[in-house]
C-alpha cells in the first residue's frame, strides 16, 4: 500500500464519520430537543468504524431515522465507502480510475487482481446474499414484533452482524435470547461469514462451484484464515466454558452456559453483540475475551484487530526457526520476508495503540477498575463493542480517546503510519553490522 492510498481510505472514513455526525444531530434522528456533538460523533464513529460501542440507548435515543442513519453507516463502514463508489462507477458504465483498483487490491485482495469489476460485483454479490438470508431468518425468529418494526429490526441486526458491529435495536443486546439456539446460530453464522473475509468467501464459492474439487485450489491466505480462526473459536470456547462451569456467581444452567459461552467466543472475533451480562464473567474469561478481541477477524473482512494471518505469520515464522529452519513454511509454501515484517509491524503498532489507550483512559478516569478499562480499550480497538458497562460513563476526554482507538482499530496502525509518513528515497548505503544479545 502507497502513500496515496492510505490517506484516501483515512480521508474517506473521516468524511464519512462527519457526514454521519451532521445526520445524527438532526431533530428528525433523536427523541432528545437536541443530541450533544460529542455523542453524536461517538455514536458516528462507532457506526462506521463498526465496533458498536455506544454513549446512547440506540433503540430508546434514536428515531427509525436515526436507527436508519445508523444502519446506513454501519453498511458504509462494513465495506468501505470506496468500495460503494466503486460500485456506483461500475453501475454506470464508466471506467475505473487506477487509484480506485488499487483501492479494491488493498482492500480486498492479496495484492493482486485481474478483473476488478468481477471482484467488486462478486463482493456485493456475497454481501447481498447473506444479510437477505440472515434478515429473513431473524424476521421468522423476532415473534415478538410486529409490522415494519419486525422487517426493520431482522434488517438492522443481519446488516449489524454481517458487518460485525454489535449495535442492537434491543437495550440489553441479545440477552433475552440467551436459550435461543436459533437465533443465537443465525447470528454466529452471519459474525463468522464477515468475519473471515471476503478473500475466503471467493475461495469457498469457487471450491463448491468447481466441477473437479480437486484440482480447486484453496489459496494459502484461506487456510491460514479458516485454521487460525477454528483454532481461537474453539480456544475461546473451551476456556470460557470451563472458567464458567465453577464461576459461584454465574446462574446459569449447563446448556445456556454451553451455548453463551460459544456465542461470546464468537463475537469476541470483532461483532460486540453479547447474550449475557459481562460483569458475572470470572478475571480469566474475561482476559481470553480480551485476547480474543485483539487478535480480530480476517483480513479484507468487515472486523478489526491484529487479523488472523498475523497470528498465523508469526506462529509460522517461530515453528521454523525453532525447527532450524532459515525461511517461514506453511504447507509447502515459503512465505515472503516482508510478510512476516508486516505482521511482527502489525502487532506491536497494535499493542503501543491499545497501551497508550489504556494510559490516558486510566490517567482521566482513575476510578474505574483496571480490568474494564483494559477491555473497553481492547474492544475499542478490535471494533468490538463489547463493554462492561462504563462507555455511557466515559468523560469528554475518555471519549475522544475512545473514538480516535476505533479510527485506529478500524483502518489498521499500519495504514495510518503509512499515511503519516513522508516519502523517503532508499538508501543506497549500508552501515556494519554489530550484535546485540537476545533474552
Amino acid at each position: 500500500m502507497n502513500r496515496n492510498i492510505a490517506f484516501i481510505i483515512i480521508t474517506s472514513f473521516i468524511c464519512v464519520i462527519m457526514v454521519g455526525t451532521l445526520l445524527l444531530r438532526l431533530p428528525m434522528s433523536t427523541h432528545a430537543q437536541s443530541l450533544a456533538l460529542e455523542d453524536a460523533m461517538f455514536t458516528a464513529t462507532s457506526a462506521v468504524t463498526v465496533t458498536g460501542l455506544i454513549v446512547l440507548d440506540t433503540p430508546k435515543d434514536f428515531t427509525p431515522f436515526g436507527q436508519g442513519v445508523i444502519l446506513l453507516l454501519i453498511q458504509l463502514g462494513g465495506l468501505g465507502f470506496m468500495s460503494f463508489s466503486t460500485l456506483i462507477i461500475l453501475l454506470l458504465g464508466r471506467t475505473i480510475s487506477f487509484t480506485n483498483q488499487n483501492l479494491i487490491i488493498s482492500d480486498f485482495t492479496t495484492g493482486s487482481a485481474r478483473n476488478i469489476r468481477n471482484i467488486v460485483k462478486r463482493i456485493f454479490l456475497f454481501t447481498l446474499i447473506l444479510e437477505t438470508v440472515g434478515a429473513v431468518a431473524l424476521y421468522f425468529q423476532f415473534h415478538h414484533l410486529d409490522g415494519p418494526q419486525r422487517v426493520f429490526s431482522s434488517l438492522f441486526h443481519s446488516v449489524s452482524a454481517f458487518c460485525n458491529a454489535g449495535f442492537s435495536l434491543f437495550s440489553n443486546s441479545l440477552e433475552d435470547f440467551l436459550a435461543n439456539p436459533g437465533i443465537n446460530v443465525t447470528f454466529m453464522v452471519l459474525i463468522i461469514a464477515g468475519g473471515i473475509g471476503f478473500i475466503v468467501l471467493n475461495d469457498i464459492y469457487g471450491w463448491i462451484l468447481h466441477r473437479d474439487r480437486a484440482s480447486s485450489r484453496i489459496s494459502l491466505h484461506s487456510k491460514v484464515a479458516l485454521i487460525v480462526s477454528s483454532v481461537l473459536i474453539l480456544a475461546g470456547f473451551l476456556i470460557i466454558w470451563l472458567e464458567e462451569i465453577h464461576h459461584p456467581e454465574n446462574p446459569l444452567s449447563a446448556g445456556s452456559r454451553l451455548l453463551s459461552s460459544l456465542f461470546q467466543s464468537v463475537t469476541a472475533r470483532t461483532a460486540g453483540f453479547n447474550t449475557i451480562n459481562l460483569n458475572i464473567l470470572s478475571p480469566a474469561a474475561l482476559f481470553m475475551i480480551v485476547i480474543l478481541m485483539f487478535i480480530g477477524a480476517s483480513p479484507g473482512s468487515t472486523g478489526g484487530g491484529v487479523k488472523t494471518t498475523s497470528v498465523g505469520m508469526v506462529f509460522a515464522y517461530m515453528r521454523s526457526h525453532i525447527r532450524g529452519r532459515d525461511r517461514a513454511s506453511l504447507y509447502y509454501r515459503n512465505i515472503p520476508s516482508n510478510n512476516i515484517e508486516k505482521a511482527f509491524m502489525v502487532i506491536v503498532l497494535s499493542m503501543a495503540v491499545v497501551g497508550i489507550g489504556f494510559l490516558l483512559l486510566a490517567t482521566f478516569q482513575p476510578e474505574i477498575p483496571f480490568l474494564k478499562l483494559l477491555f473497553e480499550t481492547v474492544s475499542a480497538f478490535g471494533t468490538v463493542g463489547l463493554s462492561m458497562g462504563i462507555t455511557g460513563d466515559l468523560t469528554l476526554a475518555s471519549k475522544i480517546v475512545i473514538m480516535f482507538t476505533m479510527f485506529i482499530g478500524r483502518i489498521g496502525p499500519l495504514t495510518l503510519l503509512i499515511a503519516l509518513s513522508g516519502s523517503q528515497p532508499k538508501a543506497v548505503f549500508q552501515y556494519p553490522e554489530e550484535n546485540i544479545m537476545i533474552g
